[in-house]
């Protein structure tokens, strides 16, 4: 089996500033937090909690104008939306009544900061930042399943107020809240649920759980700093994994094996999160929650509370219920000014939109052969 010990060279003086490069796989702050939470309990449990609600940052204006959003999709059952509800009330996406829960949507992002800090997206306010990495979570409403749609940074969109440009933009022209008005936009769906990281907490949470084995497919040197990833099992350090799941370069279809690549080491970080070894020990699932706190943002209703009762409900879910893919699109082209860009594919964007309304994802990605990733 590789080992980044075995395979690394030594790193090159530019070493440190590219590895401020922003997180490709933040997907895993939010599932490794749901995933970790039933495995304590008390005391415990409440710690954790404390950690999580005071060294997170909230993000109190995440959502655009309520008037511009989307209506949330439909309970599945009885519930606040239905008889005796109050009219125009936002039913909560998460509750006790199994019968009366929606699917969740929510939006994780990592940015590119260029010099920028993440309070200047998180604020609302146009800023230097472009999200560099943007997957949609979709959890259906019976949370048997969890779905992660990654959509290519170089989207050519519609940006709500700005015109045609590309998807990762948004954050850059309006903060977080036109990146969700953008989404939303695209898909006609609701966003529940706001998540941003900063690349240091994805290394420290790595390094806390004592480094992450993934299965490489495609063999690479990185092209800065010519550290080799051969075939197979490699166990990869938070150094490493973040110089993983950024190359772009070294592929000939760039951006796409990248995202590919990102999706490998989600699935791999859960079944370390998922292991006996990690959720029987305390002191790891600390460290863990502890190393990644303090570099995220979310919105403000996804406090620990919030995080707890998603975790109850997803307790069923593992590695193999975990459902990755990348945005179909039509390919790359060249914007009008001159910029490479990805072409949408409307069909695909419709016929998913279509799913997730209909609580049907399943269906989509079972007939369209999804299930393995694309």
């Amino acid at each position: 089996m590789g080992t980044t010990s075995e395979h690394a060279s030594t790193a090159t003086p530019g070493d440190s500033a590219r590895r401020r490069r922003p997180l490709r796989t933040v997907l895993l702050v939010l599932l490794a937090l749901v995933l970790l939470i039933p495995a304590s309990a008390g005391a415990y449990l409440f710690s954790l909690g404390r950690i999580f609600d005071s060294e997170t940052t909230k993000i109190d204006n995440a959502f655009p104008d309520e008037s511009t959003r989307p209506q949330p999709a439909a309970l599945q059952g009885p519930g606040p939306n239905g008889a005796g509800s109050v009219a125009g009330a936002v039913p909560p996406a998460t509750t006790g009544d199994p019968g009366s829960r929606r699917p969740m949507n929510i939006l994780v992002m990592g940015s590119d900061s260029r010099g920028a800090t993440p309070q200047e997206a998180v604020s609302g306010a146009g800023s230097n930042q472009r999200a560099d990495t943007l997957m949609l979570v979709h959890i259906p409403a019976d949370r048997s399943k969890i779905y992660s749609i990654s959509l290519m940074r170089d989207l050519w969109v519609a940006i709500p107020g700005h015109g045609q440009a590309k998807i990762n933009a948004a954050l850059a022209y309006g903060g977080v809240p036109l990146m969700v008005q953008t989404v939303e936009s695209i898909f006609g769906q609701r966003i529940d649920h706001v998540a941003m990281i900063d690349f240091e907490g994805f290394v420290g949470m790595t390094d806390a759980l004592g480094g992450v084995e993934v299965d490489i497919r495609q063999p690479f040197v990185s092209f800065h700093d010519e550290v080799s990833f051969p075939a197979g099992k490699n166990t990869l350090d938070g150094k490493h994994a973040l110089e993983f799941v950024r190359e772009r370069y070294a592929f000939a279809d760039g951006d796409y094996q990248r995202v590919r690549n990102q999706q490998a080491f989600v699935q791999a970080l859960l079944a370390k999160n998922l292991s006996a070894d990690t959720l029987l020990n305390p002191l790891k699932v600390h460290g863990v929650v502890s190393a990644i706190a303090p570099f995220i943002s979310v919105d403000s209703g996804l406090d620990a509370a919030a995080l707890a009762g998603l975790a109850i409900e997803l307790k069923d879910v593992r590695r193999q219920d975990m459902v990755m893919f990348t945005l179909p699109t039509l390919g790359t082209g060249t914007s009008a000014d001159g910029q490479s860009i990805v072409l949408t594919d409307p069909l695909a964007i419709g016929a998913i939109s279509q799913a997730m309304e209909t609580d049907t994802l399943r269906g989509y990605v079972a007939a369209n052969g999804l299930q393995g990733g694309n």
